[in-house]
Protein backbone atom coordinates (compact mmCIF):
# COMPACT_ATOMS: atom_id res chain seq x y z
CA UNK A 1 0.00 0.00 0.00
CA UNK A 2 1.25 3.44 -0.88
CA UNK A 3 0.23 6.57 -2.77
CA UNK A 4 1.92 8.38 -5.68
CA UNK A 5 1.87 11.50 -3.50
CA UNK A 6 4.90 10.01 -1.73
CA UNK A 7 7.09 11.71 -4.35
CA UNK A 8 6.09 15.07 -2.84
CA UNK A 9 5.76 13.97 0.78
CA UNK A 10 9.18 12.35 0.99
CA UNK A 11 10.93 15.48 -0.31
CA UNK A 12 8.85 17.65 2.04
CA UNK A 13 10.08 15.48 4.91
CA UNK A 14 13.76 15.31 3.91
CA UNK A 15 14.21 18.78 2.36
CA UNK A 16 11.33 20.95 3.62
CA UNK A 17 13.04 24.27 2.92
CA UNK A 18 14.26 23.49 -0.58
CA UNK A 19 12.47 25.49 -3.32
CA UNK A 20 10.01 23.18 -5.08
CA UNK A 21 8.13 25.52 -7.41
CA UNK A 22 9.17 28.84 -8.91
CA UNK A 23 6.98 31.12 -11.03
CA UNK A 24 8.23 34.64 -11.62
CA UNK A 25 9.00 36.12 -8.22
CA UNK A 26 6.99 33.45 -6.38
CA UNK A 27 8.90 30.58 -4.80
CA UNK A 28 7.33 27.79 -2.75
CA UNK A 29 9.27 25.29 -0.65
CA UNK A 30 8.50 21.60 -0.50
CA UNK A 31 6.94 22.08 2.93
CA UNK A 32 4.68 24.83 1.58
CA UNK A 33 3.59 22.81 -1.45
CA UNK A 34 2.84 19.76 0.69
CA UNK A 35 0.80 21.81 3.17
CA UNK A 36 -1.17 23.41 0.35
CA UNK A 37 -1.89 19.97 -1.14
CA UNK A 38 -3.12 18.79 2.27
CA UNK A 39 -5.63 21.66 2.34
CA UNK A 40 -6.95 20.56 -1.06
CA UNK A 41 -7.34 17.01 0.26
CA UNK A 42 -9.39 18.29 3.22
CA UNK A 43 -11.62 20.21 0.79
CA UNK A 44 -12.24 17.13 -1.34
CA UNK A 45 -13.21 15.04 1.68
CA UNK A 46 -15.68 17.73 2.73
CA UNK A 47 -17.12 17.77 -0.79
CA UNK A 48 -17.83 14.06 -0.47
CA UNK A 49 -15.11 12.71 -2.74
CA UNK A 50 -14.31 9.15 -1.72
CA UNK A 51 -11.21 7.06 -2.46
CA UNK A 52 -11.33 6.05 -6.11
CA UNK A 53 -13.54 9.00 -7.05
CA UNK A 54 -12.43 10.97 -10.09
CA UNK A 55 -11.56 14.67 -10.03
CA UNK A 56 -10.87 16.76 -13.15
CA UNK A 57 -8.10 19.36 -13.31
CA UNK A 58 -7.73 21.97 -16.08
CA UNK A 59 -4.82 24.28 -15.37
CA UNK A 60 -1.67 25.46 -17.19
CA UNK A 61 1.83 25.29 -15.69
CA UNK A 62 1.14 27.21 -12.49
CA UNK A 63 2.01 26.22 -8.90
CA UNK A 64 -1.66 25.37 -8.38
CA UNK A 65 -1.42 22.45 -10.82
CA UNK A 66 0.88 20.23 -8.71
CA UNK A 67 -0.77 21.47 -5.51
CA UNK A 68 -4.22 20.34 -6.66
CA UNK A 69 -2.82 17.24 -8.40
CA UNK A 70 -1.22 15.91 -5.23
CA UNK A 71 -4.12 17.07 -3.09
CA UNK A 72 -6.39 14.84 -5.18
CA UNK A 73 -4.00 11.92 -4.72
CA UNK A 74 -3.68 12.49 -0.98
CA UNK A 75 -7.46 12.18 -0.70
CA UNK A 76 -7.23 8.80 -2.40
CA UNK A 77 -8.99 10.11 -5.48
CA UNK A 78 -8.06 9.84 -9.15
CA UNK A 79 -6.67 12.77 -11.15
CA UNK A 80 -8.21 13.45 -14.56
CA UNK A 81 -5.97 16.09 -16.22
CA UNK A 82 -7.70 18.03 -18.99
CA UNK A 83 -6.07 19.97 -21.79
CA UNK A 84 -6.58 23.70 -21.15
CA UNK A 85 -7.43 24.17 -24.83
CA UNK A 86 -10.55 22.00 -24.60
CA UNK A 87 -13.85 23.58 -25.60
CA UNK A 88 -17.13 23.09 -23.64
CA UNK A 89 -18.42 20.19 -25.72
CA UNK A 90 -15.16 18.30 -25.20
CA UNK A 91 -15.17 19.01 -21.47
CA UNK A 92 -18.71 17.70 -21.17
CA UNK A 93 -17.62 14.44 -22.74
CA UNK A 94 -14.70 13.96 -20.33
CA UNK A 95 -16.79 14.81 -17.28
CA UNK A 96 -19.50 12.37 -18.33
CA UNK A 97 -17.05 9.62 -19.23
CA UNK A 98 -15.29 9.80 -15.85
CA UNK A 99 -18.37 10.76 -13.80
CA UNK A 100 -16.12 13.37 -12.16
CA UNK A 101 -17.44 14.63 -8.84
CA UNK A 102 -15.31 17.79 -8.73
CA UNK A 103 -13.56 19.86 -11.38
CA UNK A 104 -10.77 22.33 -10.62
CA UNK A 105 -10.06 24.89 -13.31
CA UNK A 106 -7.90 27.97 -13.77
CA UNK A 107 -9.88 31.09 -14.68
CA UNK A 108 -7.83 31.72 -17.81
CA UNK A 109 -7.78 34.89 -19.89
CA UNK A 110 -10.00 36.63 -22.42
CA UNK A 111 -8.07 34.88 -25.18
CA UNK A 112 -8.25 31.50 -23.41
CA UNK A 113 -11.24 31.47 -21.01
CA UNK A 114 -10.49 28.09 -19.40
CA UNK A 115 -12.83 28.69 -16.46
CA UNK A 116 -15.78 29.72 -18.62
CA UNK A 117 -15.32 26.70 -20.86
CA UNK A 118 -15.30 24.34 -17.86
CA UNK A 119 -18.34 26.02 -16.32
CA UNK A 120 -20.26 25.72 -19.59
CA UNK A 121 -19.07 22.17 -20.18
CA UNK A 122 -20.02 21.12 -16.64
CA UNK A 123 -23.49 22.63 -16.97
CA UNK A 124 -24.18 20.29 -19.89
CA UNK A 125 -22.87 17.19 -18.09
CA UNK A 126 -25.25 14.42 -17.08
CA UNK A 127 -24.17 14.89 -13.46
CA UNK A 128 -22.63 18.36 -13.17
CA UNK A 129 -19.61 18.31 -10.83
CA UNK A 130 -18.78 20.87 -8.16
CA UNK A 131 -16.43 23.37 -9.78
CA UNK A 132 -13.60 25.06 -7.90
CA UNK A 133 -12.11 28.08 -9.67
CA UNK A 134 -8.37 28.77 -9.50
CA UNK A 135 -7.84 32.53 -9.71
CA UNK A 136 -4.60 34.32 -10.57
CA UNK A 137 -5.29 36.73 -7.70
CA UNK A 138 -6.01 34.70 -4.54
CA UNK A 139 -8.12 37.55 -3.15
CA UNK A 140 -10.36 37.73 -6.24
CA UNK A 141 -14.02 36.76 -6.05
CA UNK A 142 -15.53 34.09 -8.27
CA UNK A 143 -17.57 35.51 -11.16
CA UNK A 144 -19.72 32.37 -11.29
CA UNK A 145 -22.63 31.73 -8.94
CA UNK A 146 -22.12 28.66 -6.80
CA UNK A 147 -18.48 28.30 -7.83
CA UNK A 148 -16.01 28.93 -4.98
CA UNK A 149 -12.41 29.98 -5.55
CA UNK A 150 -9.63 27.62 -4.54
CA UNK A 151 -8.01 30.23 -2.28
CA UNK A 152 -11.28 30.90 -0.47
CA UNK A 153 -12.24 27.23 -0.18
CA UNK A 154 -8.99 26.12 1.49
CA UNK A 155 -8.14 29.24 3.51
CA UNK A 156 -9.05 27.87 6.94
CA UNK A 157 -8.14 24.24 6.41
CA UNK A 158 -5.26 22.42 8.15
CA UNK A 159 -1.91 22.04 6.45
CA UNK A 160 -1.63 18.38 7.42
CA UNK A 161 -3.66 15.42 6.17
CA UNK A 162 -3.42 11.64 6.71
CA UNK A 163 -2.81 10.47 3.15
CA UNK A 164 -5.18 7.74 1.99
CA UNK A 165 -3.11 4.67 1.24
CA UNK A 166 -3.98 2.87 -1.98
CA UNK A 167 -3.16 -0.51 -3.48
CA UNK A 168 -0.33 -0.34 -5.99
CA UNK A 169 -2.69 -1.35 -8.80
CA UNK A 170 -5.38 1.20 -7.91
CA UNK A 171 -5.83 3.94 -10.50
CA UNK A 172 -4.01 7.20 -9.76
CA UNK A 173 -4.51 9.05 -13.05
CA UNK A 174 -6.81 8.77 -16.06
CA UNK A 175 -5.17 10.13 -19.21
CA UNK A 176 -7.29 10.61 -22.30
CA UNK A 177 -6.07 9.42 -25.66
CA UNK A 178 -8.17 9.30 -28.78
CA UNK A 179 -6.35 6.45 -30.46
CA UNK A 180 -7.60 6.00 -33.99
CA UNK A 181 -11.12 4.82 -33.21
CA UNK A 182 -12.77 8.20 -32.78
CA UNK A 183 -13.94 9.16 -29.32
CA UNK A 184 -11.24 9.65 -26.67
CA UNK A 185 -10.52 6.80 -24.25
CA UNK A 186 -9.28 7.16 -20.69
CA UNK A 187 -6.12 5.16 -20.00
CA UNK A 188 -6.12 4.10 -16.35
CA UNK A 189 -2.63 4.40 -14.88
CA UNK A 190 -1.98 2.98 -11.43
CA UNK A 191 0.03 4.41 -8.57
CA UNK A 192 2.67 1.80 -9.39
CA UNK A 193 2.68 2.68 -13.12
CA UNK A 194 3.33 6.32 -12.38
CA UNK A 195 5.81 5.88 -9.52
CA UNK A 196 7.91 3.27 -11.32
CA UNK A 197 8.03 5.39 -14.47
CA UNK A 198 9.24 8.42 -12.52
CA UNK A 199 11.92 6.44 -10.69
CA UNK A 200 12.99 4.83 -13.96
CA UNK A 201 13.45 8.30 -15.45
CA UNK A 202 15.69 9.28 -12.55
CA UNK A 203 17.75 6.15 -13.12
CA UNK A 204 18.09 7.05 -16.80
CA UNK A 205 18.87 10.70 -16.23
CA UNK A 206 21.37 10.20 -13.41
CA UNK A 207 19.20 12.56 -11.35
CA UNK A 208 20.92 14.20 -8.41
CA UNK A 209 19.02 14.51 -5.11
CA UNK A 210 18.49 18.13 -4.18
CA UNK A 211 20.70 19.45 -6.98
CA UNK A 212 18.75 19.60 -10.23
CA UNK A 213 16.65 22.50 -11.49
CA UNK A 214 14.10 21.83 -14.25
CA UNK A 215 12.54 24.38 -16.57
CA UNK A 216 8.99 23.10 -16.98
CA UNK A 217 7.65 24.08 -20.39
CA UNK A 218 5.91 20.79 -21.20
CA UNK A 219 2.25 21.02 -20.18
CA UNK A 220 1.78 19.19 -16.90
CA UNK A 221 -1.66 18.04 -18.03
CA UNK A 222 0.22 15.84 -20.53
CA UNK A 223 1.92 12.68 -19.39
CA UNK A 224 5.39 13.66 -20.71
CA UNK A 225 5.74 16.74 -18.50
CA UNK A 226 3.91 15.19 -15.54
CA UNK A 227 6.30 12.24 -15.44
CA UNK A 228 9.68 13.59 -16.59
CA UNK A 229 9.45 16.95 -14.81
CA UNK A 230 6.89 16.83 -12.00
CA UNK A 231 6.89 13.28 -10.63
CA UNK A 232 10.52 12.49 -11.34
CA UNK A 233 11.66 15.95 -10.25
CA UNK A 234 9.65 15.98 -7.03
CA UNK A 235 10.89 12.52 -6.08
CA UNK A 236 14.47 13.86 -6.14
CA UNK A 237 13.82 17.19 -4.44
CA UNK A 238 14.42 19.14 -7.66
CA UNK A 239 13.38 22.75 -8.18
CA UNK A 240 10.76 23.21 -10.90
CA UNK A 241 10.84 26.59 -12.65
CA UNK A 242 7.46 26.91 -14.32
CA UNK A 243 6.63 28.56 -17.64
CA UNK A 244 2.88 28.58 -18.42
CA UNK A 245 3.41 29.08 -22.15
CA UNK A 246 6.51 28.34 -24.15
CA UNK A 247 8.12 31.41 -25.66
CA UNK A 248 11.70 30.80 -26.88
CA UNK A 249 13.15 34.12 -25.66
CA UNK A 250 11.53 33.82 -22.24
CA UNK A 251 12.54 30.18 -21.92
CA UNK A 252 16.16 31.02 -22.69
CA UNK A 253 16.12 33.87 -20.17
CA UNK A 254 14.83 31.52 -17.45
CA UNK A 255 17.30 28.79 -18.39
CA UNK A 256 20.13 31.24 -17.80
CA UNK A 257 18.75 33.10 -14.77
CA UNK A 258 17.96 29.95 -12.77
CA UNK A 259 20.99 27.99 -13.99
CA UNK A 260 18.70 25.18 -15.14
CA UNK A 261 20.32 21.75 -15.33
CA UNK A 262 17.46 19.76 -16.93
CA UNK A 263 15.39 20.79 -19.94
CA UNK A 264 12.78 18.53 -21.54
CA UNK A 265 10.82 19.60 -24.58
CA UNK A 266 9.23 18.47 -27.82
CA UNK A 267 11.33 18.86 -30.99
CA UNK A 268 9.69 22.16 -31.96
CA UNK A 269 10.81 23.66 -28.65
CA UNK A 270 14.38 22.52 -29.18
CA UNK A 271 14.19 23.90 -32.73
CA UNK A 272 13.07 27.31 -31.46
CA UNK A 273 15.80 27.43 -28.79
CA UNK A 274 18.46 26.36 -31.22
CA UNK A 275 17.60 29.28 -33.50
CA UNK A 276 18.52 31.60 -30.61
CA UNK A 277 21.73 29.76 -29.85
CA UNK A 278 23.87 30.58 -32.85
CA UNK A 279 26.85 30.87 -30.56
CA UNK A 280 27.82 33.77 -28.34
CA UNK A 281 27.41 34.41 -24.63
CA UNK A 282 23.99 32.76 -24.27
CA UNK A 283 25.18 29.42 -25.60
CA UNK A 284 28.36 29.56 -23.52
CA UNK A 285 26.46 30.48 -20.36
CA UNK A 286 23.85 27.77 -20.84
CA UNK A 287 26.49 25.14 -21.51
CA UNK A 288 27.98 25.81 -18.06
CA UNK A 289 25.01 24.33 -16.19
CA UNK A 290 22.62 22.51 -18.58
CA UNK A 291 23.65 18.90 -18.14
CA UNK A 292 20.62 17.08 -19.56
CA UNK A 293 18.43 17.56 -22.61
CA UNK A 294 15.37 15.36 -23.19
CA UNK A 295 13.07 15.18 -26.18
CA UNK A 296 9.88 13.27 -26.91
CA UNK A 297 6.39 13.58 -28.33
CA UNK A 298 7.57 13.42 -31.95
CA UNK A 299 10.66 12.29 -33.87
CA UNK A 300 13.65 14.53 -33.25
CA UNK A 301 15.31 15.76 -36.46
CA UNK A 302 18.96 14.78 -36.65
CA UNK A 303 19.89 18.39 -37.46
CA UNK A 304 18.53 19.57 -34.11
CA UNK A 305 20.39 16.88 -32.20
CA UNK A 306 23.63 17.83 -33.92
CA UNK A 307 23.06 21.55 -33.41
CA UNK A 308 22.49 21.15 -29.67
CA UNK A 309 25.59 19.01 -29.39
CA UNK A 310 27.59 21.66 -31.22
CA UNK A 311 26.37 24.68 -29.23
CA UNK A 312 25.78 23.16 -25.78
CA UNK A 313 27.98 20.10 -25.71
CA UNK A 314 25.19 17.71 -24.65
CA UNK A 315 23.47 14.84 -26.42
CA UNK A 316 19.70 15.09 -26.28
CA UNK A 317 18.16 11.89 -24.94
CA UNK A 318 15.17 10.96 -27.09
CA UNK A 319 12.37 8.95 -25.54
CA UNK A 320 9.42 6.97 -26.86
CA UNK A 321 6.14 6.18 -25.20
CA UNK A 322 2.40 6.65 -25.10
CA UNK A 323 -0.22 7.65 -22.56
CA UNK A 324 -0.91 3.94 -22.12
CA UNK A 325 2.73 3.32 -21.12
CA UNK A 326 2.93 5.98 -18.40
CA UNK A 327 4.53 7.21 -20.84
CA UNK A 328 8.22 6.17 -21.02
CA UNK A 329 8.89 2.87 -22.78
CA UNK A 330 12.30 3.36 -24.41
CA UNK A 331 15.09 5.92 -24.42
CA UNK A 332 18.27 6.64 -26.28
CA UNK A 333 21.46 6.57 -24.25
CA UNK A 334 23.81 9.50 -23.79
CA UNK A 335 26.85 7.26 -23.96
CA UNK A 336 25.76 5.71 -27.27
CA UNK A 337 23.51 8.15 -29.15
CA UNK A 338 21.97 6.93 -32.39
CA UNK A 339 20.28 9.84 -34.16
CA UNK A 340 16.80 8.87 -35.29
CA UNK A 341 16.51 5.85 -32.97
CA UNK A 342 14.10 5.68 -30.03
CA UNK A 343 16.76 3.71 -28.21
CA UNK A 344 16.45 0.69 -25.95
CA UNK A 345 13.66 -0.37 -23.61
CA UNK A 346 14.00 1.31 -20.22
CA UNK A 347 14.70 -0.60 -17.00
CA UNK A 348 11.98 -3.13 -16.20
CA UNK A 349 10.32 -2.85 -19.61
CA UNK A 350 10.36 -5.18 -22.61
CA UNK A 351 9.65 -4.38 -26.25
CA UNK A 352 9.08 -6.64 -29.20
CA UNK A 353 7.67 -6.62 -32.72
CA UNK A 354 4.65 -8.53 -34.05
CA UNK A 355 2.99 -9.04 -37.39
CA UNK A 356 0.14 -6.50 -37.18
CA UNK A 357 -2.08 -8.66 -39.40
CA UNK A 358 -1.67 -11.85 -37.36
CA UNK A 359 -4.50 -12.48 -34.84
CA UNK A 360 -2.11 -14.52 -32.70
CA UNK A 361 0.45 -11.69 -32.50
CA UNK A 362 3.17 -13.70 -34.24
CA UNK A 363 6.60 -12.26 -33.47
CA UNK A 364 8.78 -10.59 -36.07
CA UNK A 365 12.35 -11.58 -35.35
CA UNK A 366 14.61 -10.59 -38.22
CA UNK A 367 17.07 -7.71 -37.99
CA UNK A 368 15.50 -4.56 -39.46
CA UNK A 369 12.29 -6.44 -40.22
CA UNK A 370 9.28 -4.18 -39.77
CA UNK A 371 6.52 -5.03 -37.30
CA UNK A 372 4.14 -3.43 -34.81
CA UNK A 373 5.83 -2.41 -31.55
CA UNK A 374 4.48 -4.04 -28.40
CA UNK A 375 5.45 -3.17 -24.82
CA UNK A 376 5.33 -5.08 -21.51
CA UNK A 377 6.39 -3.97 -18.05
CA UNK A 378 5.62 -1.90 -14.98
CA UNK A 379 4.57 1.03 -17.20
CA UNK A 380 1.62 -0.54 -19.03
CA UNK A 381 -1.84 0.76 -18.11
CA UNK A 382 -4.41 -1.41 -16.39
CA UNK A 383 -6.92 -0.68 -19.16
CA UNK A 384 -9.25 1.84 -20.73
CA UNK A 385 -11.84 3.27 -18.36
CA UNK A 386 -15.19 1.53 -18.93
CA UNK A 387 -14.08 -0.05 -22.22
CA UNK A 388 -13.35 -3.77 -21.68
CA UNK A 389 -13.56 -4.68 -25.39
CA UNK A 390 -11.13 -1.97 -26.47
CA UNK A 391 -8.85 -2.94 -23.59
CA UNK A 392 -8.86 -6.59 -24.66
CA UNK A 393 -8.00 -5.57 -28.22
CA UNK A 394 -4.68 -4.00 -27.17
CA UNK A 395 -3.65 -5.99 -24.05
CA UNK A 396 -2.62 -9.65 -24.03
CA UNK A 397 -0.51 -11.41 -21.40
CA UNK A 398 0.71 -8.04 -20.17
CA UNK A 399 1.77 -6.91 -23.65
CA UNK A 400 0.37 -3.66 -25.08
CA UNK A 401 -0.04 -3.06 -28.80
CA UNK A 402 1.16 0.46 -29.61
CA UNK A 403 -0.11 0.60 -33.19
CA UNK A 404 3.29 2.00 -34.22
CA UNK A 405 5.37 0.24 -36.83
CA UNK A 406 9.05 -0.12 -36.11
CA UNK A 407 12.20 -2.12 -36.67
CA UNK A 408 15.00 -3.39 -34.44
CA UNK A 409 18.63 -3.25 -35.48
CA UNK A 410 21.35 -5.81 -34.75
CA UNK A 411 22.19 -4.16 -31.42
CA UNK A 412 18.60 -4.14 -30.17
CA UNK A 413 17.93 -0.44 -30.80
CA UNK A 414 14.41 0.36 -31.98
CA UNK A 415 13.43 2.70 -34.80
CA UNK A 416 9.89 3.93 -35.51
CA UNK A 417 9.11 3.80 -39.21
CA UNK A 418 5.48 4.93 -39.11
CA UNK A 419 3.15 6.38 -36.50
CA UNK A 420 -0.17 4.94 -35.47
CA UNK A 421 -2.43 4.87 -38.51
CA UNK A 422 -3.07 8.43 -39.64
CA UNK A 423 -2.26 10.25 -36.43
CA UNK A 424 -1.04 13.83 -36.84
CA UNK A 425 1.54 15.35 -34.50
CA UNK A 426 1.06 19.12 -34.50
CA UNK A 427 3.56 20.99 -32.34
CA UNK A 428 3.95 17.99 -30.05
CA UNK A 429 0.19 17.47 -29.67
CA UNK A 430 -1.43 14.31 -31.03
CA UNK A 431 -4.37 14.98 -33.34
CA UNK A 432 -6.49 12.03 -34.38
CA UNK A 433 -8.17 12.60 -37.75
CA UNK A 434 -11.26 10.52 -37.09
CA UNK A 435 -12.12 12.55 -33.99
CA UNK A 436 -11.86 15.79 -35.99
CA UNK A 437 -13.83 14.27 -38.87
CA UNK A 438 -16.66 13.24 -36.57
CA UNK A 439 -16.98 16.77 -35.23
CA UNK A 440 -16.92 18.25 -38.75
CA UNK A 441 -19.68 15.89 -39.84
CA UNK A 442 -22.01 17.34 -37.21
CA UNK A 443 -22.19 20.50 -39.36
CA UNK A 444 -25.39 20.41 -41.39
CA UNK A 445 -23.68 21.52 -44.61
CA UNK A 446 -20.81 18.97 -44.55
CA UNK A 447 -21.42 15.67 -46.30
CA UNK A 448 -18.00 14.01 -46.14
CA UNK A 449 -14.74 14.84 -44.40
CA UNK A 450 -11.18 13.58 -44.64
CA UNK A 451 -8.54 15.04 -42.32
CA UNK A 452 -4.82 14.65 -42.96
CA UNK A 453 -1.55 16.08 -41.73
CA UNK A 454 0.75 17.94 -44.06
CA UNK A 455 4.38 18.91 -43.37
CA UNK A 456 4.94 22.20 -41.55
CA UNK A 457 8.38 23.72 -40.92
CA UNK A 458 7.74 24.92 -37.36
CA UNK A 459 4.97 22.62 -36.06
CA UNK A 460 6.03 19.39 -37.73
CA UNK A 461 2.57 18.87 -39.22
CA UNK A 462 -0.50 20.99 -39.84
CA UNK A 463 -4.14 19.84 -39.86
CA UNK A 464 -5.93 20.04 -43.21
CA UNK A 465 -9.55 19.01 -43.84
CA UNK A 466 -10.84 18.01 -47.28
CA UNK A 467 -14.63 18.39 -47.37
CA UNK A 468 -17.50 17.55 -49.69
CA UNK A 469 -20.54 19.71 -48.91
CA UNK A 470 -24.19 18.74 -49.20
CA UNK A 471 -26.11 19.80 -52.31
CA UNK A 472 -27.09 23.44 -52.15
CA UNK A 473 -24.60 24.28 -49.37
CA UNK A 474 -23.58 27.92 -49.10
CA UNK A 475 -20.87 27.76 -46.40
CA UNK A 476 -17.41 28.96 -47.37
CA UNK A 477 -14.12 27.41 -46.31
CA UNK A 478 -13.42 30.36 -44.00
CA UNK A 479 -16.84 30.09 -42.36
CA UNK A 480 -16.37 26.38 -41.77
CA UNK A 481 -12.90 26.94 -40.32
CA UNK A 482 -14.32 29.55 -37.92
CA UNK A 483 -17.07 27.11 -36.87
CA UNK A 484 -14.56 24.29 -36.35
CA UNK A 485 -12.42 26.58 -34.18
CA UNK A 486 -15.39 27.03 -31.85
CA UNK A 487 -15.95 23.27 -31.59
CA UNK A 488 -12.45 21.96 -30.96
CA UNK A 489 -9.30 22.68 -29.01
CA UNK A 490 -6.97 25.07 -30.83
CA UNK A 491 -4.40 22.40 -31.67
CA UNK A 492 -7.06 20.19 -33.31
CA UNK A 493 -9.12 22.33 -35.62
CA UNK A 494 -8.06 22.38 -39.30
CA UNK A 495 -6.11 25.49 -40.26
CA UNK A 496 -6.87 24.81 -43.91
CA UNK A 497 -10.12 23.60 -45.39
CA UNK A 498 -10.27 22.37 -48.97
CA UNK A 499 -13.71 22.16 -50.56
CA UNK A 500 -13.90 19.41 -53.18
CA UNK A 501 -16.40 17.82 -55.54
CA UNK A 502 -14.96 14.38 -54.84
CA UNK A 503 -12.22 12.62 -52.86
CA UNK A 504 -9.84 9.93 -54.11
CA UNK A 505 -11.08 6.49 -53.06
CA UNK A 506 -10.32 2.81 -53.46
CA UNK A 507 -12.75 0.47 -55.16
CA UNK A 508 -14.22 -0.35 -51.76
CA UNK A 509 -14.89 3.30 -50.93
CA UNK A 510 -11.95 3.90 -48.62
CA UNK A 511 -10.56 7.41 -48.90
CA UNK A 512 -6.97 7.44 -50.14
CA UNK A 513 -5.49 9.84 -47.61
CA UNK A 514 -1.97 9.38 -48.95
CA UNK A 515 -3.13 11.09 -52.15
CA UNK A 516 -4.65 13.96 -50.18
CA UNK A 517 -1.36 14.48 -48.38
Amino acid sequence: MYNLSVVLEDSARTAPDRPALVLGETSLTYAEVDAAACRVAHLLVELGVEPGGRVALSCPNLPQFPIVYFGILKAGAVVVPLNVLNKPREITYYLDDTDAAVAFCFEGTEELPIGRHVVEGAAAAARPPQIVLITADPSAESPYEGVPTLAGAVAERPGTFPTMQRAETDTAVVLYTSGTTGRPKGAELSHSNQLMNALTCNRLFDSRPGEDTHLVVLPLFHTFGATVNMNAGFSMGATLVMLPRFEPEQALELLLRHRVSVFAGVPTMWWALLRLLTGGAAAEGLAEHLRLGVSGGAPLPVEILRGVKEHLGISIMEGYGLSETSPVASFSRRESPRPGSIGLPVWGVEMDLIDPADPDWARVGGVDEIGEIIVRGHNVMTGYLGRPEETAAVLRDGWFRTGDLGRRDADGFYWVVDRSKDMIVRGGYNVYPREVEEVLLTHEQISLAAVVGVPHERLGEEVVAHLILVDGATATAEELKAWAKEQMADYKYPREIVLAESLPMTSTGKILKRELR
